[in-house]
């Protein structure tokens, strides 16, 4: 069988009884923070735009979406739910040859979930599907298509299919047609996230999740795709990249999980920053530093890091976007807050005048000893120079949400209160919490999901 045949025979053949527990938990972990990110992202220009558009152009009300009083149509919904989760860059990480957010996904299991009336055991099943093929890819490329000047969205495309394809209940077959369809027209450019960053950058992986819907809706109804999509002539391991590991896809599938390794993101910005962000904090409160004390910062970090996060362009602040993805603006604005939260890339804190005279004192500097030690860990050094002369330094190998030091269940329902502010009273967050806890017991999701909405 084909690489996509045999993901497609595994995707059909997953009973929710298969699962470990710490799968199911890890599951109802990351949806719960999913939900709260969409609630925060929902608050984003981003969103109102598209939410402003499939109020003019959604089809039929069958879904929910998040933060709205607006039901549209399930491929509608993949999207604008999928921007929601993104659009504030506070979802999860995972980060092995290539980088992906998995949670991007969800709304292929919970938008078509709730268009089917699905059952809570079937949301839980295909989240754990969504990681699974997810995060198998971002390992199987050497050195990754982002290595090639390709952002990872071009890879979620291959595996949405299949997430929406067992919640619509596809066979095997179908499933296969769906991934040759979605996979055979979405390639996107590493464009969307290099120098100046704009609106796209939290929006192409929502639109490779919607293709994966779409193709699965029509391969329901007999539209073929190539089934080849992976390991055939022109297929993606001969057409993008220097070397594949096929195997990685398809070896042990359902001996192990790997949801149980993927990232709960502390703070709203690009993965990168999140190590050096969590080092700066220890020092800042630990050592009660202020930031008119403080005469430059120095963090020795990853090529791709300094690359990606400390260009020229990362020094100039003139939109959410790119402040998310600055170092210098990250490491400034949790120096004068001692902390690190969406309220942090408000408007007026774009502005803030006390935060901008610390963007200068920044500087990224390359430590190659890093670079073998990555992607299993991504190490950083973080020295800090005080007008005084005095140095302060700190470590970190991995920061906080990584597997290996978690936020605990009350910082992740902080980090939910926070981002449902507005939208949610506390009770309602608690509601929310506790239906997902107990989501196995639901016969319909909808529920669920009226939770979530105005």
């Amino acid at each position: 069988m084909t690489i996509s045949q045999q993901w497609a025979e595994f995707a059909v053949n997953l009973r929710f009884e298969d699962l470990p527990p710490e799968s199911v938990a890890a599951a109802k972990m990351f949806l719960f923070d999913g939900f709260g990110c969409a609630l925060g992202g929902s608050k984003t220009a981003d969103f109102q735009i598209l939410e402003g558009t499939f109020r003019e152009i959604g089809g039929p009300g069958e879904c929910s979406v998040i933060g709205s009083d607006l039901k549209t149509d399930v491929r509608s919904a993949s999207l604008i739910n999928g921007l929601a989760i993104r659009a504030l860059d506070y979802n999860d990480v995972y980060w092995k040859q290539d980088p992906s957010h998995p949670s991007d996904l969800l709304p292929a299991a919970f938008s078509v979930g709730e268009r089917q009336r699905a059952g809570g055991k079937e949301l839980l099943t295909a989240i754990v599907l969504a990681y699974e093929f997810e995060m198998r890819l971002m390992e199987a490329a050497f050195p990754g298509i982002r290595e090639l000047g390709l952002h990872h969205a071009s890879l979620t495309a291959f595996a949405s299919p299949f997430v929406a394809g067992r919640m619509l209940n596809l066979n095997a077959e179908q499933m296969a047609n769906a991934a040759g369809i979605s996979g055979s027209h979405n390639i996107t450019l590493g464009a969307v996230t290099a120098g100046t960053l704009t609106m796209m950058k939290n929006t192409v992986d929502p639109m490779a999740t919607e293709s994966g819907v779409f193709a699965a809706l029509i391969a329901q109804k007999g539209f073929r795709g190539p089934a080849p999509i992976f390991e055939g002539r022109e297929g993606l391991f001969e057409a993008i990249g220097k070397a594949w590991k096929p195997e990685v896809l398809t070896e042990n599938l359902g001996k192990t999980y790997k949801i149980i390794d993927c990232s709960i993101k502390p703070f709203p910005s690009e993965a990168l920053t999140h190590a050096p962000i969590s080092a700066v904090l220890d020092l800042v409160v630990e050592h009660d530093l202020r930031p008119e004390h403080i005469e430059k910062i120095e963090i020795f970090t990853l090529k791709r890091a300094a690359e990606i996060l400390a260009d020229e362009k990362k020094y100039v602040i003139d939109s959410r976007e790119t402040a998310d993805h600055s170092l210098p603006y990250c490491i400034a604005a949790a120096v004068v807050r001692r902390h690190l939260t969406p309220h942090e890339f408000s408007p007026e804190s774009l502005k803030n005048e006390e935060i901008l005279a610390v963007v200068p004192k920044v500087r990224a500097v390359l430590e190659p000893s890093f670079e073998e030690r990555f992607p299993a860990e991504q190490p950083c050094k973080v020295v800090i120079t005080g007008s005084d002369g005095t140095v302060y330094r700190r470590k970190r190998a991995y920061p906080k949400g990584d597997p290996r030091d978690q936020l605990s269940t009350a910082e992740l329902k902080q980090k939910f209160a926070v981002l449902a502010e507005g939208i949610l009273d506390r009770p309602r967050c608690e509601t929310v919490y506790d239906a997902v806890q107990n989501l196995e017991a639901a016969d319909d999701i909808g529920e669920l999901m009226s939770l979530l909405t105005k």
